[in-house]
């Protein structure tokens, strides 16, 4: 499967944009500003329905427009689907395939699968944890089904819960502007009644998360390994926010886990209350990266940490490629591998291993400020398909055609 035509629609910086791709390697250049990543980020909007660069979709809609829209047509043999996305500056983001019926985002993030490169990876080890989160739920929603709903769901109960905090506080502490609540005890009961339903999705969350970190934790040994060289070892370990999690017995009653959870919510009422927020959770989630033994974060050198992202990522690629020969999940096809302006962050080495990993791929989507910027191992492979995209031609046919629309 390979993406043969992105058109964008007021999305970002771009009124109109279309770029047809090929199999292989696909080089958009261009100078910094004209929008290359706008179109990466795109790519991976399709597929995960959401970006690493912001939290909502509305910053995606260009400025002045009301709604952004991506169409990408994928082929896969001797067939096309064409998938439209429509981004609205307000309101839900609906999806459609060809010319079926309007659709939500859940019922197609993960079709098209990508894993995505970027300058920032040299720190997702090092970051706050919620870089760490995304890159979870960004795994999740390509390899579990109901991931993307159930995260959605999680993420509405949260904010629920977080609003009737505020408003019992404000009517305890005497700082509500319409004089308190009615009924206090209406809205103790109602608030048990969300905290339960957190803890449920909680629960389910962290499940997800923790199979999701137990199917990469050998493959990203393996892969640290091969780039680092044998007698390293890497390990991922899921960090939990709701800690009674790590107690379950697979043969036991999970009502019990629920109310230890469930008891650990009373013993932080007060603090919630104070602070206005839900303090444990899966949005408090995190991972540890272990080299040799020893938290990575706080031991290893700036190549090792480098290392460690490029082998979290190509790790990710692996299972996905996995998941979909074994026919585990859906019909999505090959993922497409998307090196956004990496190779300028890389020495020579690091940059001949992603060349190397990125030439056994059936299709690869770069950006780089020029061709230079390109290892020579690309260019020189020739039996590695590439071809170059001019940006700035690209953006000048999309400028001439909203000019003569």
């Amino acid at each position: 499967m390979y993406l043969s035509r992105l058109i964008l629609d007021d999305y970002r910086s771009w009124p109109h944009c279309l770029v047809d791709l090929t199999p292989g390697v696909n080089v958009l250049v261009g100078h910094n500003g004209l929008g290359k990543t706008n179109i990466m980020e795109a790519v991976e909007f399709l597929s995960t329905g959401g970006s690493h660069r912001v939290r909502s979709s509305q910053p995606l809609v260009r400025q002045g427009a009301k709604a952004a829209t991506i169409r990408a047509k994928l082929v896969q043999g001797d067939r096309e689907t064409q998938y439209t996305v429509t981004i609205p500056g307000r309101g839900a983001n609906r999806a459609k395939i060809n010319n079926g019926p309007s659709l939500y985002m859940r019922d197609i993030v993960g079709q098209v699968k990508t894993v995505v490169f970027t300058p920032e990876d040299q720190l997702l080890i090092s970051m706050d944890p919620g870089h760490r989160r995304r890159f979870l739920d960004d795994a999740g929603v390509q390899l579990i089904r109901p991931y993307y709903d159930l995260l959605q769901r999680y993420a509405h109960v949260a904010k629920q819960r977080v609003a009737l905090l505020k408003r019992i506080s404000q009517a305890r502490f005497g700082s509500s502007p319409f004089g308190g609540l009615d009924d206090l005890d209406a809205s103790y009961a109602s608030l048990e009644v969300w905290t339960g339903q957190l803890i449920n999705l909680g629960l389910a969350l962290t499940q997800e998360r923790a199979d999701i970190c137990q199917r990469l934790s050998p493959i990203f040994n393996r892969t640290y390994r091969h780039l680092a060289g044998d007698g390293q070892e890497a390990q991922l370990r899921y960090l939990p926010s709701f800690e009674e999690f790590l107690e379950i017995d697979p043969a036991g009653d999970q009502e019990v886990v629920f109310d230890r959870i469930s008891q650990h919510f009373q013993r932080l009422f007060e603090g919630e209350l104070a602070q206005g927020r839900n303090l444990i959770g899966p949005h408090r989630d995190d991972v540890e990266f272990v080299l040799n033994g020893f938290p990575a974060r706080d031991y290893a050198s700036n190549g090792e940490l480098w290392t460690l992202s490029l082998a979290l990522k190509m790790s990710l690629f692996q299972l996905l490629l996995r998941v979909e020969q074994e026919g585990e999940e859906g019909e999505g096809g090959e993922p497409i591998l998307i090196l956004d302006d990496v190779f300028s962050q890389l020495d020579n080495s690091r940059r001949e291993k992603i060349v190397d990993f990125a030439s056994k791929q059936g299709q690869v989507l770069i950006t780089a400020a020029s061709p230079d910027d390109l290892p020579r191992s690309f260019i020189q492979n020739q039996a590695l398909p590439v071809q170059i995209i001019d940006v700035e031609a690209v953006a000048r046919k999309a400028q001439e055609d909203f000019f003569h629309a």
